[in-house]
């Protein structure tokens, strides 16, 4: 069983990086324009992806592997009393996308992540983030689902295999931090300068 699942893991990265390297490599190129316009990432997600979220975001605006400035970027997972309060009021559907309403500007960047591409907070969240003039990215898994259509850029893990999804979502998002860092500070700086923003 450990083996089965390590390599059905690793065989989940490796058919994700065969199909969307491209795809990879534009979240990497939107994450570093959002950064650097001054703008910022609002990360979402339910169970796990929410954790991932929260992981994420965690780990711009504090570090990664390098030493930097604080980079902006927010998980809208963390305030229970404005998730409670919208859960009550209104719905559990409504409590990513009031929250972009409040926060989210043109030039954000609304990254939804949502194993079964069909969660119906994320999905909501991203009309209203289209709307908004926000970009928009989800990492979800199998076929999609429904969000694979509804925003600008979908990074589909190509497996039904919920673990083996959530465990490919936490390597793109540790990849997404790292090549930003190197890109904005490190050794891949822009302009080859180390420290060059």
């Amino acid at each position: 069983m450990i083996l089965e699942s390590l390599e059905g893991s690793v065989a989940a990265k490796k058919a994700l990086v065969r199909e969307q390297l491209e795809e990879i490599l534009l979240l990497v190129q939107w994450t570093v324009e959002t950064i650097t316009s001054g703008n910022k990432l609002l990360i979402f997600g339910n169970g796990g992806s929410a954790a991932d979220a929260q992981h994420m975001a965690a780990e711009f605006v504090n570090r990664f592997l390098i030493d930097r400035p604080p980079l902006a970027a927010m998980a809208l997972t963390t305030d229970t009393s404005v998730l409670t309060s919208i859960g009550n009021d209104f719905s559990f559907d409504d409590i990513f996308a009031k929250q972009i309403q409040a926060l989210g500007k043109s030039g954000d960047l609304a990254l939804g992540i949502s194993t079964s591409g069909n969660s119906a907070n994320v999905i909501k969240a991203m009309a209203v983030a289209r709307e908004l003039g926000l970009r928009t990215a989800v990492l979800t898994g199998g076929n999609g689902g429904r969000l694979k259509g509804l925003v600008d850029l979908a990074l589909t893990v190509p497996t039904s295999h919920t673990p083996h999804i959530q465990e490919a979502h936490l390597w793109v998002e540790h990849l997404v931090c790292q090549l930003t860092d190197e890109l904005l500070y490190g050794n891949l700086a822009i302009g080859g300068t180390e420290g060059s923003a």
